[in-house]
């Protein structure tokens, strides 16, 4: 245990990991925002280092007090842009966690990495902690990164990743949510500026494509991270009854939401089944209390969900866009 500040106790969460480092009031029940300077400090000192900091044992009243805390950071919050999942506006900057079914898992994932451009710095909000389950775990992707194949990371890397995306008839978020308009013109500017390939499909539906990053380096630490959504965004990912039956109706061009080699060549389930290993072994799960706050370097470390039974209250903010040229 190590006192890093008068008013604040550090100490690894779980003995075995850095990740995430336990902040705790030396006072339980201090105010998050009273201790916000004390906060940030650490922040900086630690969070490069272990990638993910847990605040617990402090007083929150709401979204609006955290929301006033991501704010602190120096950065302002940002819009859920060119998301890929649905989501409501809790505030303006903060946003409710993905809203798949209860029963649903989501895999690790750094936020936005299936862009090139994404938020630097994420945090999480757990206003109400479910009956059972719903932790958010997390990894660290620097070691993510040293586990993958060499092999494989090599060639994720050399052809990059292209990610197809096809919005509407109800299968998945419709473009104007995603795109927060529904004037053409302004997904067509968007994706002119983001470097998306887009088409209007003859049902009037919309089809996106973008080759982006297999891995990329931080900008201040310079470590490498595996840095992808592939395999959440691959057929392999969806559950064998639903692939099946998606594949009846439509065509894999079409399919919600598929992944592929940059240049358009399929990936190989067993490429993806061994990546989905790694994520495996590397996962870190610990249970919410009410009140937590996680904030994380959204390239040092992945998150994900795990199922849940209850209601269940956790909200987002992202902070401090960044992007990065894909390498050659």
């Amino acid at each position: 245990m190590n006192a890093k500040a008068p008013n604040l106790i550090t100490e690894n969460l779980i003995a075995a990991s850095g990740l995430p480092l336990l902040v705790r009031p030396a006072v339980q029940g201090v105010a998050l925002l009273d201790v916000a300077d004390d906060l940030r400090r650490l922040a900086e000192r630690e969070l490069l280092r272990c990638g993910g900091l847990l605040f617990r044992g402090f007083s929150v009243s709401g979204p609006a007090e955290f929301k006033a805390f991501a704010a602190g950071f120096g950065h302002p919050l940002l819009s859920y842009e060119f998301g890929s999942t649905p989501r409501t506006k809790v505030e303006e900057g903060v946003y409710t966690s993905t809203e798949y079914p209860p029963h649903q898992s989501i895999p690790l994932h750094n936020e936005q990495a299936y862009t090139r451009a994404w938020p630097m710095k994420i945090w999480f909000y757990s206003a109400l902690v479910a009956e059972q389950g719903g932790e958010t775990p997390i990894a660290d992707s620097r070691e993510i990164y040293r586990r993958i194949d060499p092999a494989i990371r090599r060639r994720f890397e050399q052809q990059g990743l292209m990610y197809v995306r096809n919005f509407g008839n109800g299968l998945d978020v419709p473009w104007t949510q995603v795109f927060n308009s529904e004037e053409p013109a302004v997904v067509e500017g968007y994706c002119r500026e983001h470097g998306i390939a887009c088409e209007w499909k003859d049902d009037g539906e919309l089809r996106t494509r973008q080759v982006c990053q297999a891995t990329a380096q931080h900008p201040v630490t310079g470590d490498w991270v595996w840095f992808n959504q592939a395999h959440l965004f691959h057929v392999s990912n969806l559950e064998p009854d639903v692939r099946e039956a998606l594949l009846e109706i439509l065509e894999p061009e079409d399919l919600p939401r598929n992944v592929y080699y940059g240049d358009g060549s399929a990936i190989e389930d067993s490429i993806l089944a061994e990546i989905r290993g790694v994520l495996d072994e590397l996962t870190i799960g610990f249970p919410w209390q009410t009140g937590d706050v996680m904030m994380l370097d959204n390239m040092l470390a992945a998150h994900a969900r795990a199922p849940f039974s209850g209601p269940r209250k956790v909200v987002v903010a992202m902070a401090e866009p960044y992007s990065q040229t894909l390498s050659a």
